[in-house]
């Protein structure tokens, strides 16, 4: 049993912060609450003129997939081989012994989601983790969270000179795999079973089922505005959820994307304009969207950003007009419901998991120290 005494809580549910207690036991917060009576074996710690944080939380990264310092030739997050590989998933190759988790939760993201990249038209299963362990079996929150889709230039890029040079074909493409598993589930449905009517085993519509059946969304790489309004058109039309990734051109159609109540992942923003979907690349975006009534969480597409610097772009959203309030959010609890475990993470509330963050002010801020981090109600960092 731990208990955070006398801290200033951000709990990312109230707007205004409040100094409180918070009692931590088998790895859940069990009460939040002025002057707790607590036993006399409980270990303490003093947060009195600190400030106390849920775990950051990431929707939208590739950490553990593209390993720190090895280069391009060694990463693992895009299947270069074929454009549609729905059937990969992210658990079989995320290394939880990379660096780059020590340098995260470090810096207080205690939970990521990450999967394979943007070079695929379907590209895998995302999953949901901890940043802390050494086999990805214990790290998992959701061990499916998503699938991963792309539009726009990436796909077209990686496989212009192969079968995909126009968004055209990078719509029909996705169509044709989701009409494929469409149909493969009926067979499947209408065999009820009986082993000599059921279609032939294929790994790539199998995993499309879960979407099919809207168990995981689509999660769709998005950086145009047209392109948003594709992934969106198609999703409609196959009755499917979706989330939207990226959203670079997000402050130019608000009104928009807030009518279709979709949740969306903004970032990454501390980069150069590297392509020409990028050119209206703002820092202004999440907090637009966030003001038009839009479920805005910011992401840093990691290892595009450092995954450290995720409460920096926090601060840098906030910088360009983003309410303080919302730009915690968008790194907390929208990012949480966003990949759908808002039930374990992302506030602090008793009966969620105790991910903490103690800092010595605000860590939007770059001069802000992480004084402590807790995953589970286990002290992971320190420098108390």
């Amino acid at each position: 049993m731990i208990c955070i005494r006398n801290g200033r809580i951000h709990d990312a549910v109230q707007r205004d912060a409040y100094t409180a207690d918070i009692l931590i036991e088998n790895g859940k917060i069990k009460v939040i609450g002025e002057n707790l009576t607590i036993p006399e074996d409980c270990e303490t710690i003093d947060a009195t003129g600190l400030d106390v944080f849920p775990g950051f939380v990431d929707a939208h990264t590739h950490i553990g997939l593209d390993g720190y310092g090895i280069g391009y030739e060694g990463h693992d997050y895009n299947e270069m081989n074929d454009i549609c590989s729905p059937q990969l998933r992210a658990i079989d190759g995320i290394n939880p012994m990379d660096p780059t988790f020590t340098q995260a939760r470090e810096a207080g993201v205690t939970c990521v989601c990450t999967g394979p990249g943007s070079a695929n038209v379907l590209g895998g299963t995302f999953t949901a983790i901890k940043t802390v362990g050494r086999r990805v079996e214990d790290m998992i929150v959701k061990a499916e969270v998503a699938m991963k889709c792309a539009f726009g230039e990436n796909p077209k890029r990686c496989y212009r000179d192969k079968c995909d040079s126009t968004r055209m074909s990078t719509a029909a493409i996705l169509r044709n795999a989701l009409a494929s598993a469409a149909d493969y589930k009926a067979r499947k449905d209408a065999a009820q079973g009986d082993a000599a009517k059921m279609p032939k085993y294929d790994m790539k519509m199998e995993a499309l089922l879960p979407v099919l059946e809207k168990k995981i969304p689509l999660k769709a790489h998005a950086h145009q505005a047209n392109d948003f309004f594709t992934a969106l058109r198609i999703a409609h039309e196959f009755g499917v959820n979706i989330t939207l990734e990226h959203v670079t051109e997000g402050h130019l159609v608000p009104e928009e994307l807030a009518e279709e109540h979709v949740p969306l992942a903004v970032g990454p923003s501390l980069t150069h304009a590297s392509k020409f979907e990028l050119q209206n690349k703002s820092w202004e975006t999440p907090g637009v969207l966030a003001s038009a009534g839009c479920d805005v969480s910011i992401i840093t597409d990691s290892t595009v950003i450092p995954q450290q610097y995720l409460p920096l772009c926090a601060g840098m959203a906030v910088k360009a007009g983003m309410d303080p309030f919302d730009a915690l959010k968008a790194i907390t609890i929208n990012p949480a419901k966003h990949i759908g475990i808002a039930d374990r993470v992302g506030s602090l509330e008793a009966g969620k998991d105790a991910d903490v963050v103690i800092t010595a002010g605000c860590p939007f801020e770059v001069f802000t120290e992480v004084k402590a981090v807790l995953i589970d109600g286990k002290l992971v960092h320190s420098k108390l």
